[in-house]
């Protein structure tokens, strides 16, 4: 075998150390987001994991607890373009995607993109809206394109959608089929605040700070797509074992046996949870993932990819209770 040349050591030096500085990047996220959003450590790593996946993010939470906030001061660090949509029920397609318009100047029909065309597209209370409308967003979130008038228009790289929804208050609310749901990679539940960090809020307000103005509370950009890419290039080139591989499918495999779910989670699922824990794992340092990758991952991967039975949902059992279980019983690869 003959010695690595000094031109290879290089090219191999190069990527690792793209890696090393996106890494860096990205972890000081945390530092810039907090500066507008107090807690909420785990909904900012999901968005991040999210980003490095190429994948789609349900936020859960009761009204108030900085959901849309949290996503525009991720935008911010950033440096990325983001645009809101309040979902209702008499909300269009067109006015999510766009349409053609016709101009009596030119006498021709010209596209008008619609809030889809950015970066990161914060669908609020994305299930107060019919289905006809929600299924506008299947098309971009899947091929990262929009279709109008037979015309297949790209999505700008990275495109996020950030869909929140509202844990309480059901009346009237079209739930999420389970193939829409299926095309989230997570699903993160963005609690209350605790005692401190509700008084760290409060004490925040009162000197002045102003959530609609980002840029005075000392948001900066940290990070922008080229730190974005050569993450993802790394995440690509984070190993996986078979044995790991196995894990991931076992824990699938056993979601559609346990007595307590009716849908467990399908092929996709299973890609879903490699992926993410593929991120996880390169977010933490390493090139290859481990077991408490998948198991720390498991969880927002896959909540809402299975579908409990009715009998067991009024006993009080949650998918989140069912995952745990089967992860406390599914055997560890060594």
């Amino acid at each position: 075998m003959s010695a690595p040349t000094a031109e290879t050591a290089e090219e191999t030096a190069e990527p690792a150390a793209n890696a090393a500085k996106a890494r860096a990047s990205l972890e000081a996220l945390r530092t810039e987001i907090a500066k507008a959003v107090v807690g909420q450590d785990s909904a900012v790593t999901g968005l991040v994991v999210a980003l490095l996946c190429r994948g789609h993010v349900l936020l859960e939470g009761v009204p108030g607890v900085a959901k849309t906030l949290l996503v525009r001061a991720l935008a911010a660090s950033l440096e990325l373009d983001t645009k809101r949509v309040q979902f209702t029920p008499d909300l269009m397609p067109s006015d999510v995607t766009g349409s053609l318009v016709y101009d009596a100047r030119t006498a021709e029909f010209s596209f008008q993109p619609g809030p889809v065309f950015t970066h990161l597209l914060i669908a609020d209370e994305i299930n107060r809206t019919p289905p006809k409308t929600q299924s506008s967003l299947l098309e971009a979130m899947e091929e990262r394109q929009v279709t109008v008038d037979g015309s297949a228009r790209m999505l700008p790289d990275p495109f996020l959608v950030v869909a929140t929804q509202n844990p309480v208050e059901y009346e009237g609310t079209y739930p999420l089929p389970e193939a829409q749901l299926d095309r989230f990679l997570l699903k993160l539940t963005v609690p209350l605040p605790s005692r401190d960090d509700e008084i760290s809020v409060l004490t925040r307000h009162a000197e002045g700070f102003d959530p609609r103005d980002l840029r005075a509370a000392g948001v900066r950009p940290v990070a922008g797509p080229a730190d974005l890419e050569a993450a993802r290039d790394a995440v690509a080139r984070t190993s996986v074992s078979p044995e790991i591989a196995g894990y991931v499918v076992d824990i699938c495999r056993a979601t559609r046996e346990s007595p307590s779910l009716t849908l467990g989670a399908s092929p996709r699922g299973a890609t879903a949870l490699l992926s993410t824990a593929r991120a996880w794992a390169w977010l933490t340092g390493r090139d290859y993932v481990i077991p408490d990758d998948v198991k720390a991952l498991a969880l927002p991967t896959l909540r809402h990819r299975v579908q409990l039975r009715p009998e067991a949902e009024m006993e009080g059992v949650t998918a989140d209770s069912v995952i745990t279980a089967i992860l406390a019983h599914v055997p560890v690869p060594r």
